[in-house]
């Protein structure tokens, strides 16, 4: 079994936990997230904490219990912490808006581009050009982030586009002139 797997997952006192059917249910304060649980996986819950174990040892399974772990960790951390991913638009005339559930992005196409904004996920929008994406699944928030900077990706030229706020754009050098 993986180092990761054979970590216990410490359960705070506001979060409810459930195992029905091979799925796993964590409620909090921002919400509730189920995951399902691979068949070669079995959880040992207890009061406050939750341990993940092998149904038998065998080597199929193994790979799963590290990632299973951390699912759950994630859904346990999301339903009281929540997670954010930062968003920045660059470019001239580039901008977003938030209009009722959906998000209104300017990125010089000859159209407004519209993204409907999933239930669970919040986007804020500060100074039209950063997105602040956040919600208690882990997994959605990324996917919803995603998406959003898959509408118009950096190019290396001149940076223009969406990226996440920790990224750093490599950059290439334009077209030399022939004197």
């Amino acid at each position: 079994m993986s180092r990761i797997g054979k970590k216990i997952i410490e359960i705070p006192k506001e979060v409810k936990i459930e195992l029905k059917e091979g799925v796993f249910t964590s409620s909090g304060p921002l919400g509730k997230v189920s995951k399902r649980i691979p068949e070669g996986i079995v959880l040992e819950m207890t009061d406050s904490s939750v341990s993940v174990k092998l149904k038998n040892d065998n080597p199929e399974f193994e790979k799963f219990s590290g990632l299973t772990r951390t699912i759950i960790a994630n859904s346990v951390i999301g339903v009281v912490k929540g997670f954010v991913k930062d968003l920045e638009i660059i470019g001239v005339g580039y901008r977003a808006e938030v209009k009722n559930k959906i998000l209104v992005l300017n990125l010089g196409f000859s159209h407004q581009v519209n993204f409907e904004i999933p239930d669970g996920i919040k986007i804020a929008v500060e100074k039209n050009t950063l997105l602040k994406i956040s919600g208690f699944d882990k997994e959605l928030v990324g996917l919803v982030a995603a998406r959003i900077r898959e509408l118009k990706k950096p190019e290396p030229y001149k940076g223009k586009g969406i990226k996440y706020s920790d990224e750093v754009i490599k950059r290439k050098v334009g077209k030399a002139s022939g004197k």
